[in-house]
This record gives C-alpha cells, sequence and structure tokens, in this order.
C-alpha cells in the first residue's frame, strides 16, 4: 500500500486540491447556512404575523357619494366572487363575514386603573386566512370564552394617542393577558355576557376578529333573520403579486384593495427570489467544486496509469489500487463538512442576536436539520467519489487484461 500512496504524492496537485478544497467549503457553507437561516427564522415567513407567508390582497368595493344615495350595493355577489377565484393569478378567496347581531365589550384593567366601554363589531374569516397562532383558536356551543384578534395598530393608538392623552399607563402585548374583556351579544330576542380573551394581534387584518365557527354560531343563534348577507370584503390569495394582470383587473373592476398590499406582495416575492437564487448559487458552486475534485483525481489516475498497470500486474488488486485515491476524497469531504457545520453555527450565533432583536418572541429553529443535510451531501458525495474512482482503476485493469 505504501508504494500506491507515493506513487499518488509524486503527481499530486496542491494547487489543484486546494482549488477543490476551498470552493468546496464555500458552496457547503452557502448551501447549509441557507437551510440554517431559514430554520432559524422559519417562524418570521410561516407563522404568526408572517410577512412571507403567502401574498394576500384585501378587496373592498369603491363607496361613492352617488352610488349611497342610489342604494348602490358595496357587498360582493357569488358571481363576483367566482368571477375572481376563476382569474389565473388567484390561488384562493376568503369572505369577511360579518356580525349580523349587537356587540358592546367593557374592558377593565384592575391593577392599572382603566376602565373602557364601547359598542364594537365582530368579523370572521376562514382559519387559513389567519395571521397569527390559531393555538387556542377554537368555539364550541357553549363555551363562554371567544378567543378575539385586533389589529396590532388599535394597540398603538392605545399606547401613543390615547394612553398619552389620558395620563394612562402603556400596555405592552406581553401584559395585554391582564386585560378582561367582557362581552355583551345581543340580538334575536336574547342578550348574553361572555368573556373575551385576546388571542393575538394582526398586521395583515384591519378587523376585529372572532373564529369563523363563532361567527357561523352565534349569527344563527343572535340573527335577527338568519339570511346570509354577501360579504363586502375578500382576502385574496394570488400566485404572484407582481403580475400586471392582478391591478388591471381590480382596476376595471372598480375594487379597491387596502393600503400598498400589492407593493408589499412585490417585495416579498422578490425576497423568496433572492433566497431561492442564494441557495442554487450555493449549490452551483458545490457541483463545481465536486467536478474540480474527481478532475484531479482523474488526472492523477492518468498521470499513473502506466504504473498503476505495473501494480496490478505483480498482484495488488484493482481495490488496494483505488483504495488510497478514495481515501484522499474522502479525507477532504470530511474536512469540508467539519469546517462548514463549524461556520455555520459561528455566523448563526452573530445573526441569531440581530433577529433576536428584530422578533423578541421569535424561537430559533434547531441545527439538526443543517447537520443532517451537511451529512447526507457528504455520503452522497463520497460514495459518487469512491465509484467513480473504481471504475476508473477497473478499466485499467481490463485494458491491460
Amino acid at each position: 500500500m505504501s508504494l500506491v500512496w507515493k506513487l499518488m504524492r509524486r503527481h499530486i496537485s496542491l494547487g489543484q486540491l486546494a482549488g477543490f478544497f476551498f470552493a468546496n467549503l464555500c458552496g457547503m457553507v452557502i448551501v447549509l447556512l441557507s437551510i440554517q437561516f431559514y430554520q432559524d427564522v422559519a417562524p418570521v415567513f410561516t407563522e404568526g404575523d408572517s410577512f412571507m407567508k403567502k401574498d394576500y390582497i384585501i378587496v373592498s368595493k369603491k363607496v361613492s357619494t352617488l352610488g349611497s344615495f342610489v342604494g348602490k350595493s358595496s357587498t360582493f355577489s357569488n358571481a363576483e366572487i367566482e368571477e375572481i377565484e376563476e382569474q389565473p393569478f388567484t390561488r384562493g378567496v376568503g369572505e369577511f363575514t360579518p356580525s349580523q347581531f349587537k356587540v358592546s365589550t367593557g374592558v377593565g384593567m384592575e391593577q392599572l386603573g382603566l376602565n373602557l366601554s364601547t359598542a364594537m363589531f365582530f368579523e370572521s374569516v376562514p382559519d387559513k386566512y389567519v395571521d397569527t397562532s390559531l393555538e387556542g383558536w377554537q368555539f364550541e356551543p357553549g363555551q363562554e370564552e371567544i378567543p378575539i384578534i385586533i389589529p396590532r395598530n388599535y394597540l398603538n393608538l392605545y399606547n401613543f394617542g390615547f394612553a398619552q392623552s389620558r395620563n394612562l399607563p402603556q400596555i405592552s402585548e406581553g401584559v395585554i393577558n391582564m386585560v378582561n374583556l367582557e362581552v355583551r351579544i345581543s340580538g334575536g330576542g336574547r342578550m348574553d355576557t361572555y368573556k373575551g380573551k385576546i388571542a393575538g394581534f394582526s398586521n395583515r387584518l384591519n378587523t376585529i376578529l372572532v373564529p369563523e365557527s363563532f361567527m357561523t354560531w352565534a349569527n344563527t343563534h343572535y340573527g335577527e333573520n338568519g339570511i346570509r348577507k354577501d360579504p363586502s370584503r375578500l382576502i385574496v390569495e394570488v400566485n404572484n403579486p407582481t403580475d400586471e394582470r392582478i391591478a388591471q383587473f381590480f382596476r376595471e373592476r372598480g375594487y379597491d384593495t387596502e393600503d400598498d398590499k400589492l407593493d408589499a406582495g412585490k417585495t416579498t416575492w422578490f425576497l423568496k427570489v433572492i433566497v431561492g437564487i442564494v441557495l442554487s448559487v450555493g449549490l452551483l458552486i458545490s457541483a463545481l467544486s465536486f467536478y474540480i475534485l474527481m478532475l484531479s483525481i482523474y488526472l492523477l489516475l492518468q498521470k499513473n496509469t502506466t504504473k498503476l498497470e505495473n501494480l496490478l500486474l505483480i498482484g495488488y488488486g484493482p481495490n488496494r489500487v483505488a483504495f488510497p485515491y478514495q481515501s484522499l476524497t474522502i479525507l477532504l469531504n470530511a474536512v469540508v463538512l467539519v469546517l462548514s457545520v463549524g461556520i455555520v453555527l459561528y455566523v448563526r450565533t452573530l445573526y441569531l442576536d440581530l433577529v433576536e432583536q428584530m422578533f423578541p418572541s421569535l424561537n430559533a429553529g434547531s441545527w439538526w436539520l443543517m447537520l443532517v443535510v451537511g451529512i447526507l451531501l457528504f455520503l452522497s458525495v463520497s460514495c459518487f467519489n469512491v465509484l467513480a474512482i473504481r471504475k476508473k482503476i477497473a478499466s485499467i485493469w481490463m485494458h491491460k487484461n
């Protein structure tokens, strides 16, 4: 075996191996770092008030003075909803269901000396369009507590407007559970009192949300006539917010979109594209580095073809001749894997500090997936290298025979 090692070292190119090593290291780090970064910030993208989970547009009809006088409806008919669903840019359409009963709510925080009461309203949307955690977002008839989601800007209005003008203490999301809500619902000849629980805050939906299961039951139980009303707002999930047909369709139909949802959707779509490009570049660099390694090994074998034939003739088996070359590739791949994991974990500690400042409640993901992917890449590439070298040695042996 020492003869084969000596033979290989005589013609080895340190420059070629160094090029492979650093190219492979860069590619592996990019791939593993992309995976780990996604794992750590996945809750921002897929849970809670996600700004990149999916692309939604809130659609309503324009309200005009003339339309108000002539009694023009501002609700969407079934035909209009079906028309939106049939558009090529649409992935799904959800309806805002309004409450058909009267609601008044009292808010009390004895610890802070706060006691407010006001008339309000409820709306609901299908659960899949809710942009907060759905834990506890259920209602069963007979249940005394109603989960409620309010817009985050409502809390900001209280903290930076009402509270300051009345010299009241500001309220953070962390202490919002201290708020006691007394919800009084009346309609259909009935009046009942429930406990309200603030289950979260929404950045996407500018309304006071209750579970769809509660709204369906309450409209039937407290509604005046039990007749379903057409929705006045829709939430539309689109494939690609940059599609020009979206704005054109809404403009032609005279529909309004809330705030700058189309512009925000375009931004998130471009962010997704950038993440995909970074991951693709990492995979491309890794593939090129693997090719450089195989080219280097093949050049070594080509330079030593005559001497390898002689070793095979004097009794060395193909596996023994191939072993040093296979060991070299496995060793290089293993070093790349260890260094890549170490670099990714170090960089992770740097960006987690920044991410946690932006999202204090964010729980970082596990790094086990990143490690598993790295090991799978190492095993797959090493197996490919081992088989390719064995095939090359076998071809030399068969040619000599």
